[in-house]
């Protein structure tokens, strides 16, 4: 297999962009990675897209069809990648392996979801069905109610406390303040999450990621060829994705995602590193729960250590391990199919020291934690600084 390089990446504006559709975003997002790598539309010569819920938010399908009409890339294949909220994420790996099998030279991975323009109940049941539809979805269990009761469960066999809880969106919107394209700029304090509005007990508003605009785009080539467009490509060494059961109520565990332990082990085999070694995750907090199981099924942490962890601040900038530098989906907002690829844009970012006022000092590998539905699908990436 070929060594793969990210050489340009780009993102719009996240947050609830009223006057801005699926194309708007997207060539947004995509002509500044193309500028970024210093290439020409000719030299594109394959498109991935990740997107969860056109049909049902805005009521366009074909979304692969859409974006490279709207990108001026005809004819290059262009093709819809959905894996819930894990799009995104699947999308890159799609293009990872374009590249490395040699398919193809010049790969764009784009992401976008368009989600304001839709009333908040059909957005929830747009996105319930990334779940068990019939066992979840249609017995009133949205994914706020599963995050809650994954809360519930870790809060009884660990101790982890709300306050816990609420210091990862303090942390997360401390990042997204210092992120320009992020969807909430704004500090919070612990108080204002824990007196927000209870939305699934013990879940409250400022516990829950925010319905996002948004669209994020990275280039992929082989690394041979990367420094012809780029003057620090970004290597791809690991990229691995599993599976677990759609339902929570089939899980051998309520308090991780098997997936993402799975996967996790699997690229640190794949880029010969340990958790150790990285020195930024962007991880999938969709709920502060949910940062929380993923620093422990990272191996960031050991098991029921992860709450404790967050309110130590050793998950902040700078600190044991820099967790979602970019605000995470929390802060920086979460346009589900985007999520993935705006992950690896921060990270690229981060290793070439151009994390601006959020910059983690001395980056040199980096992660990203993607996942759909509750934890049915689960991909990570991890990136390295050339040389």
């Amino acid at each position: 297999m070929r060594r793969v390089a990210i050489v340009g990446v780009g993102m719009s504006k996240f947050g609830e962009e009223w006057t801005r559709g699926y194309r708007d975003m997207l060539i947004e997002a995509g002509s500044r990675a193309v500028e970024d790598a210093k290439l020409s539309g000719a030299e594109i010569d394959c498109m991935y897209v990740g997107t969860m819920a056109p049909g049902s938010l805005v009521g366009q399908e074909h979304i692969g069809a859409l974006v490279v009409d709207s990108m001026g890339l005809i004819p290059i294949p262009a093709t819809r990648v959905e894996a819930a909220c894990a799009s995104g994420g699947v999308a890159l790996r799609q293009g990872y392996m374009a590249i490395a099998s040699g398919m193809h030279d010049c790969v764009v991975v784009g992401g976008v979801e368009k989600m304001t323009d839709t009333p908040g109940n059909e957005v929830a049941s747009a996105l319930g069905g990334a779940g068990d539809q019939e066992w979840e979805l249609f017995m009133g269990a949205t994914f706020p109610a599963i995050y809650a009761l994954m809360a519930r469960r870790h809060m009884l066999e660990y101790g982890t406390t709300e306050a816990q809880m609420a210091s990862v969106a303090v942390k997360n919107h401390a990042n997204s303040s210092k992120n320009k394209y992020a969807h909430f700029q704004n500090e919070i304090t612990l108080e204002t999450v824990l007196k927000s509005k209870e939305v699934a007990s013990p879940l409250k508003l400022f516990d829950c990621a925010p319905i996002t605009d948004g669209a994020a785009v990275a280039i992929l080539m082989p690394y041979e060829q990367a420094k012809k467009h780029c003057e620090m490509p970004i290597e791809i060494i690991a990229s691995a994705q599993a599976s677990d059961t759609l339902a929570l109520h089939s899980r051998e565990s309520m308090t991780c995602i098997k997936a993402t332990q799975i996967a996790s082990k699997k690229a640190y085999a794949q880029a010969k590193v340990t958790p150790k070694d990285i020195d930024i995750v962007e991880v999938h907090d969709c709920f502060t729960i949910a940062e929380i199981m993923a620093i422990e099924d990272l191996g960031f942490f050991p098991k029921g250590k992860g709450g404790k962890a967050s309110e130590d601040g050793k998950t902040a900038l700078n600190s044991e391990i820099s967790v979602n530098t970019s605000g995470g989906l929390k802060g920086c907002g979460h346009p589900v199919g985007a999520t993935g690829v705006k992950q690896a844009v921060e990270v690229v970012w981060q290793l070439r020291g151009q994390g601006e006022k959020r910059q983690v000092k001395d980056a040199n590998i980096g992660m990203t934690h993607n996942v759909g539905g509750s934890g049915a699908t689960s991909v990570i990436h991890i990136m390295k600084r050339d040389g």
